[in-house]
């Protein structure tokens, strides 16, 4: 019982054999159908577009954040300029007030 190896003419017949059953399965596959192909593109299609359409939303939405944000550093920036301009004015009021005060002082001696 020795193992014997297949001659020449054996593996030129199993390789016919191996060729027509791999034709005879491709002829048995179904024949493409054009409208299950053309249905398969346009929603890839309105996939895609719904992507792209999600994508510039989120792109809008961001710009959008960012702008409000910056909108209000500008704000937040307002109102510490005028709470500092304030504090500014209130010293110039205080100096009045205690000018004010040292002269009636030097007014109640003469």
């Amino acid at each position: 019982m020795a193992f014997k190896d297949p001659g020449f003419a054996e593996r030129t017949k199993s390789a016919a054999e191996a060729k027509q059953k791999a034709l005879e399965a491709l002829r048995a596959k179904p024949p493409i159908d054009e409208a299950a192909v053309a249905e398969r593109l346009a929603a890839r299609e309105a996939k895609e577009q719904a992507d792209r359409e999600k994508r510039a939303a989120k792109r809008q939405a961001e710009a959008d954040a960012k702008a409000a944000k910056k909108a209000e550093a500008e704000a937040e920036r307002a109102r510490i300029e005028a709470a500092a301009q304030s504090k500014v004015m209130t010293e110039a009021e205080k100096k009045a007030a205690r000018d004010a005060k040292y002269a009636a002082r030097k007014n109640k001696k003469k």
